[in-house]
């Protein structure tokens, strides 16, 4: 029986255990080459800051300049990302495991050339994978036909299993937080885990619903002293920010992204500048790509 003809993830678990001496690259013929495609995991250490709005319309910011992306909508408790844009899947990534679908299969289109892959109800087995489980699943993106350049995963808010597991897998981590106190705390919060648990040194931050850019600002040079006084020296990027507009809730309400309804607006013209700055920050890196997410998840 060949690699290519276990065909559900029981025939693949009976195929790796036969295979004796067979390495990770063996099992799944040949890994993705580098260059497709990058990884951004965005996160928020509490929910209710607008996470899921900001990965819609920065997906399809990117993809207006030519990008191809994949969203991973990776939030078990609050799985919305397919609501805010006003889709039904029928599929899920369960239906990979139980063999009924392959991942192009149950992979959605989206507005603006987006692509969704509906993991949701999946995520609490997809961070419990043996080995051989997440070898079907490595097999299953090498034969991806989809054209991806970029995924970003719409994380769970807070600090639990789920959101580490993908925090670490990524190439970038995206902080999201607003000017409130708590929400301020709770981003300090995830921060001082990844950082103290993991090791992770880099992150990227975005400041949502600000009054303007410089309370924006303000934000993110208090979050940052306060890592540096107690975290040690750390690494952080202003992404951007988005302003309040209410674009955002009245596209949330028409379960539409504000780029598709409102693409004048003043938050959709910050998605635009956020856009070119991810975009330019992938251009002076090289080692970031799904081989580097997936062969992660096979260490964690």
């Amino acid at each position: 029986m060949t690699m290519n003809q276990a065909a559900t993830l029981k025939e693949w678990k009976n195929y790796c255990e036969t295979e004796k001496g067979v390495t990770a690259e063996d099992r799944t013929g040949h890994l993705p080459t580098p260059g497709i495609p990058k990884v951004l995991c965005f996160s928020s250490g509490k929910g209710g800051v607008g996470k899921t709005s900001i990965v819609t319309n920065l997906a399809m910011a990117v993809s207006k300049k030519g990008k191809n992306v994949l969203i991973l909508d990776a939030d078990l408790g609050l799985a919305n990302v397919d609501v805010m844009l006003g889709i039904t899947p029928k599929y899920s990534i369960q239906h990979v495991f139980s063999g009924e679908k392959t991942l192009s299969e149950i992979i959605v289109d989206g507005p603006g050339g987006i692509k969704l892959l509906p993991a949701s109800s999946g995520i609490q087995e997809l961070c419990h994978l043996d080995d051989s489980e997440k070898l079907f699943l490595l097999n299953e993106f090498d034969t991806l036909t989809h054209p991806i350049d970029i995924m970003f995963i719409d994380n769970a808010a807070g600090i639990s299993d789920s959101v580490m597991y993908f925090n670490m897998a990524s190439e970038e981590r995206v902080v999201i937080l607003t000017p409130e106190p708590t929400s301020i705390t709770d981003a300090y919060a995830l921060i001082k885990v990844l950082s103290q648990q993991y090791r992770v040194s880099e992150f990227s931050i975005i400041v949502n619903w600000s009054n303007s850019k410089k309370e924006a600002q303000n934000v993110f040079k208090q979050l940052t002293s306060v890592a540096d006084r107690f975290l040690g020296f750390l690494s952080f990027n202003f992404l951007g920010y988005i302003p309040r507009d209410l674009c955002i809730p009245k596209s949330v309400r028409q379960q539409k992204a504000a780029l598709e309804l409102f693409p004048a607006c003043r938050a959709c013209q910050e998605f635009e500048k956020i856009a070119e700055t991810v975009l330019s920050n992938f251009e002076k890196k090289n080692d970031g790509n799904i081989k580097f997410f997936w062969q992660n998840l096979l260490r964690l």
